[in-house]
């Protein structure tokens, strides 16, 4: 791949989650950003056996990796979705951010042109970001009389 395809080229995208959280994630992304490209869902339960799971995540991270590498995102550190993706950590270029959730997949994508350590950091920080006590906010928005 050349340097001009490569600067060009957006960071792939997996969300693993347990059961069907990571196709719930995507499917809700696209409703608000519209079709979305190289990014994909892998669900991990027991409908899947352990190998074939890391297989999906491998055979995923090699398909959408287009020069700039892959952001893994997943529901829970410590979690069989987490502890699979890592182990693409030593094998390809990836990178996991955990606790996934809209704001974070909606960054994800808006910003996937950056470089994937970037990329990581900036996700990571919409989602906490994206955590609020609303009652909180809405208190400070409400003068006190």
């Amino acid at each position: 791949m050349t340097t001009e395809t490569t600067a060009h080229a957006s960071v792939g995208i997996i969300i693993a989650a347990h059961t069907d959280y990571a196709a719930t994630l995507l499917r809700t992304t696209e409703f608000i950003l519209g079709p979305l490209e190289d990014c994909t869902s892998i669900s991990v339960d027991v409908a899947f056996d352990v190998s074939e799971s890391v297989q999906r995540l491998n055979d995923a991270a090699q398909l959408l990796d287009k020069g700039t590498g892959v952001l893994i995102l997943t529901d829970m550190f410590g979690g069989t979705p987490t502890n699979l993706s890592l182990a693409l950590l030593n094998t390809h270029n990836v990178e996991v951010v955990t606790g996934v959730n809209l704001p974070m997949v909606i960054k994800a994508f808006s910003a996937r042109t950056m470089p994937l350590k970037e990329l990581a950091e900036r996700v990571s920080e919409a989602g906490k970001q994206g955590i609020v006590v609303a009652g909180e906010i809405l208190e400070q928005k409400t003068p006190n009389e």
